[in-house]
């Protein structure tokens, strides 16, 4: 049994300004873009985690909330919030800045999961997760309907054999 690990062990917080290539026609920040640093940061908290090399498993909805334009500084902190037998499911919140209109603005949020694998590719175990806070407690709870949905979405899992998620529904 690996020991367990903490969530803020495994937070990560990274910055980037959007650049002039980092733009499509609007001069808005292109998602694709958004996407690929998001991938990094949360594979990087998965990394901590895990102390393993991590590859992406899924990623789920990602809205855009609001536009982040050319030169508003992009921060994206993520942390595990759950770890199962080889995965671990990582929350991430991207925040856009206009620093010199002293603007702040929430864009994005997202759960990503990965799957940590040996030098040959082949999943393996990584540590359980303590959490700490009532955030943090709420977020690990809610983890395992969240992975049935992934699951089931995937069809790696039979809807009735969904737990978690029947217990949403169960009318009295």
């Amino acid at each position: 049994m690996l020991k367990p690990k903490k969530p803020h062990q495994s937070e990560v917080t990274m910055t980037e300004m959007v650049l002039p290539n980092d733009t499509n026609t609007l001069n808005n920040l292109m998602g694709g873009r958004l996407l690929h640093w998001m991938d990094i940061c949360a594979a990087i908290s998965a990394q901590k985690h895990s102390n393993r090399i991590v590859v992406t498993a899924s990623v789920d909805n990602v809205s855009f909330t609001e536009p982040i334009r050319l030169g508003n500084i992009v921060t994206m902190r993520a942390k595990v919030t759950r770890a199962f037998n080889s995965s671990m499911e990582v929350f991430l919140e991207v925040w856009a800045e206009d620093i010199p209109a002293g603007v702040r603005v929430s864009t994005n949020r997202a759960f990503y999961t990965f799957v940590a694998v040996d030098q040959n590719g082949r999943p393996i175990e990584v540590p359980p997760l303590e959490p700490e806070t009532d955030e943090e407690n709420e977020l690990y709870l809610s983890a395992l309907r969240r992975r049935q949905l992934r699951l089931v979405l995937a069809g790696r899992l039979n809807a009735s054999e969904a737990t978690e998620l029947k217990a949403l529904f169960k009318v009295e």
